[in-house]
Formats: C-alpha cells, structure tokens, sequence
C-alpha cells in the first residue's frame, strides 16, 4: 500500500510548445513546487525515449527536495527505471502510487475495486492539452461518480478533478462537485502552472483555492463526528477562570465539539480513550501544575489524541485580553516573560508531542530560540511577514508540529505548507478568553479531521475569524458585551449551513498560501 499523499495540487507537465514556450520544464517544475505543488506527474507523449527517461531523472531529484511524489504517465519501464513514487494508470507493485483516469461511474467503480490509490476524475471541462476527451461531464458528472464512490464503500479512495481546471474556477468546481459524504481532495492542473508567466505565484494562488475550498469538510467532520475537547485552562485568577472555561465551553458547542473542562490529570487517561482532543492553555506555571499537564499529555499521546499547546501568559491582577489578534492589549508575563514559564515550556515540549502550537509573535519567538523583551500574551510585530513566516516554519520543523503565529494576520505552518489567514475583528480584542476559545475551536478540529493538521487548523481559524466578522456586523451590536452572544450565534451558524451543505459563507474567508 502506497503512502498517505497530498493530493491538493496535483500538477501534470506538458512540454509541448504550446504549453512550455521555450522555457526549461525542470525550471518550472521547480518554481511550481516552491508555490505549493503537492505532487507531479511527468506526462511527455512525443520525446524519445532517451530524453524522457533523462528528463525523468531531473524531475524526480527536484522533487525529491521537495518531499514530493513524482509520478509517470503511461510508461511504465521508464518508472520502473528511475524508482519513481508511482506511475498513473498502470500498476507497477504494492509499494507505488497507481492513479487511474474516470470519466464514468462504471470506470471509477472498477478502479477502485482494482485498488487504484486514486482516480483522476475528468475530464471536467474542454481543454487544449487533452483532445481524446471522452466527454465533458463537468462538477455534476464529478459529484455523481464521488456519491457512487461513497454509496458503493469505495469512500476512500483518493480523488482529484482534471480537465479545464485553473485559478478562476478550482474554488467553484471543488465546492459544486463535493458529495455529502465525500469531498474532492483536490485538483489536478497542466496549463495553469505550466503556461503561466509566474509557476511560483500561479502555484501558490491555486494552493489557497484548493484549501480554502476543502474548509467545509473540515467543519463538517466536526458536525458528524462532535469529538471531545478536553481544556486544561487557567487555575490562576478563579472568578476570572471561571468565566473563560464557560466561555471556550460556549464555543466548543458552537463549532460542534463536546467540551470538557477538566484540569485533573488522573481523568487524562479515560478521556483520551474517547477519540478527542487536549488544549494545554499554560496559564498556571506551578510545580504540581506543570505535573498535571504533563500527566494529561503523556495520556493523549499514547492514545493517539492530538494535543494542543497554548503557552499564554495570564497575570489575576490584571483582566487579561487572551485574543491574539488585532489591536490586542498588553498585560504583563507570557512564554517568553520569565525564566520559569521559558523552563516550562521547554518540559512540556521534551515530555511528548504536540500536534499544534499556538502562540503570538513573542512567544512563537522564544520557541525558536530569540530573546523576546514582551510584557504581555501579545506585542507589537517586530517582525515582517516574511520574517514571521520563516519564524512559524522553523519551529514547526523543529517540533514536527503545526505552527500557530497569531496576529492581525494568522500565520500557519507544518513545515512545509505555510498559509495566511486574514480574517477576524477587532472586537475579539476587547473580550476576555477569545485567544483561549480559538484553541478549543482548532482543537476540535483536529480531532475531527487527523488526516491533515494543518488544514484543520487553518479551518478553525478562518471559521474564527468569519464568525466574528459576521458578528460584528449584525445591527444590535454596540459593542464588546453585545459582540459576544452574537459571536457564538454566528460560529452555530457557519457550522450548521456548512452540515448542510451551504458554503456561502466561504466567499468570506480569506487564506493564502505564504
């Protein structure tokens, strides 16, 4: 059996005049792997021999870099020849990646049932680099054979849309094709990167589309499954406490997830059993606390449940604004304020693993290793988008993590993949526990949604931020006290139309690939 694969953007070559120009595909292939291509397939129907298996080996060594799948069209000796990860269409042993082209039901069907890892399903729309199109089926044909594929048991199986696709249409045809109970996991694309005068910028543009669009599944998972959000919060402060765990509770039931606030340990190991997930809010830096967190850690790790860390600082004299995000205040003490809640940090990332850190700009920096000045769970940027970006990708690589930089703008990454998310509203920073609430939002969706981490990240943030957005701009409220009912009536209001299929609110949301 193959390896799990990226699917998202999936790029197949032409390297003929029409398409290439006189540019050098190896060039180009890599630009497009530097934009965010998730997988390529080398399709080269009238080169010799000599050449393919030439250009073959180029590709292969750029993609490697990569840590991309490379795939050959059709020829299975040159495949076999190079070691390539797969070769589309024929079945070259257990260990590689087979890809066969549908255009029907009858065709996906019996790939599937051959053990095909996924289906080009196509052709959608008329294309010049194409011409033996057997029909143009378009998103409905798309959605049939995905339904089909679903009510037949074959739900699994890896799928992408080629034929047509490009930057103007990948967001509209990925939501129009989507099934109720099964989703595109992206598309596959010639000309669009291939013909474009920027690979790199066209790459990253297509990238966004394509995860923007997969949002809904994300939430839906949630809807479908309500897994558990066990929070460990703030012990410091009660009545404040107090009014945050009810909070991010609210919340948690918003977005559909089943939330527990539990600080005691010895609950750790049950709760874990139940397919949830643990938010580590480190406000209280005591010895027994610190004990406490990494009990409930070590639980969830062998369990296999992800573990959210959010190192915030929290300080009972002050009313703490817990919100990364716009125009956040300050209040004293964060992860990078003093030497013990820096030692902290560090024994709770050597004792297990994380599937997510969130944090703002001074504490992700602390974690990559920067002496940060910062008296508060937020502080002016000191940093370019561009800095912050490689900043949240080291510390991802580092601890093998997705990385959460909160800010006006929210940076994402595992490592490899590194996206923006735009979205939000000043009045989260005017209300106690928003920062808090966002990680029991992110945490019930990655327990919902374990096959990629860092999707269900940017899913919960971007749904975050709409809900906001939509919120402030209902006519009753004034303000801080009437944003907050509001707020949570939106996050049950994304959530329910997206289990329902309407999508509308995506037109919203803005994420782009960095």
């Amino acid at each position: 059996m193959a390896a799990p694969v990226d699917y998202s953007t999936y790029l197949v070559t032409d390297s003929t005049p029409g398409i290439l120009g006189d540019r050098d595909l190896c060039q180009v292939v890599e630009a497009a792997l530097q934009g965010g291509v998730t997988i390529v397939q080398y399709r080269d129907k009238h080169s010799s021999r000599d050449v393919v298996v030439e250009t073959a080996k180029k590709l292969h060594d750029i993609c490697k870099r990569f840590q991309v799948p490379f795939l050959i069209n059709d020829q299975v000796d040159v495949a076999a020849e190079i070691g390539c990860e797969g070769k589309a269409r024929e079945l070259l042993g257990p260990n590689k990646i087979i890809g066969v082209t549908a255009s029907s039901v009858e065709e996906a069907l019996q790939a599937a049932k051959a053990g095909a890892d996924y289906l080009g399903i196509g052709t959608v729309f008329s294309t010049q680099t194409k011409k033996d199109t057997k029909s143009i089926i378009g998103p409905n044909g798309v959605r049939t054979i995905l339904s089909q594929l679903a009510a037949s048991g074959h739900g699994g199986i890896s799928t992408v849309c080629i034929g047509g696709i490009n930057i103007s249409n990948t967001q509209q045809v990925m939501t129009q094709s989507s099934a109720p109970a099964k989703s595109l996991n992206g598309v596959a694309v010639v000309s669009a990167i291939i013909a474009a005068a920027n690979p790199a910028a066209a790459a990253r543009e297509l990238s966004s589309k394509v995860l923007t669009a997969k949002v809904p599944d994300v939430i839906r998972a949630v809807a479908k499954k309500t897994p558990l959000s066990h929070n460990m919060t703030n012990l410091v402060g009660v009545p404040i406490s107090q009014v945050v765990q009810n909070f991010a509770a609210n919340v948690g039931l918003a977005v559909g997830a089943s939330p527990i606030m539990a600080n005691y340990a010895e609950e750790a190991a049950d709760l874990a059993k139940l397919g949830g997930s643990l938010v580590i809010n480190m406000g209280t830096v005591t010895p027994d606390g610190l004990k406490n967190y990494v009990q409930a850690l070590e639980a969830y790790n062998a369990a296999g449940g992800p573990v959210l860390l959010d190192p915030v600082g929290y300080v009972p004299t002050f009313i703490p604004n817990l919100y990364n995000g716009p125009h956040a205040n300050t209040i004293p003490n964060s992860a990078g304020a003093t030497a013990v809640r820096r030692s902290a940090v560090k024994t709770l990332l050597a004792a297990g693993s994380f599937a997510v850190i969130k944090g703002n700009e001074g504490e992700i920096q602390t974690l990559h290793g920067a002496s940060v000045t910062q008296r508060g769970v937020d502080s002016d940027s000191t940093l370019s988008l561009a800095q912050r970006a490689s900043v949240v990708q080291s510390v991802a690589r580092a601890h093998s993590a997705v990385v959460l930089m909160t800010g006006v703008t929210d940076i994402l990454s595992d490592g490899r993949r590194t996206f923006r998310v735009d979205n939000g509203h000043e009045l989260l920073a005017q209300v106690t526990g928003t920062g808090c609430t966002l990680g029991t939002t992110i945490s019930a969706m990655i327990a919902a949604y374990p096959q990629d981490t860092l999707l269900a990240a940017v899913a919960g943030t971007a749904m975050f931020g709409v809900a906001a957005e939509l919120a402030a701009g209902r006519a009753e409220v004034r303000g801080p006290g009437t944003f907050v009912p509001a707020f949570i009536d939106e996050l049950y209001s994304v959530r329910k139309a997206t289990a329902e299929n309407d999508s509308r609110w995506l037109s919203l949301v803005k994420i782009s690939h960095i």
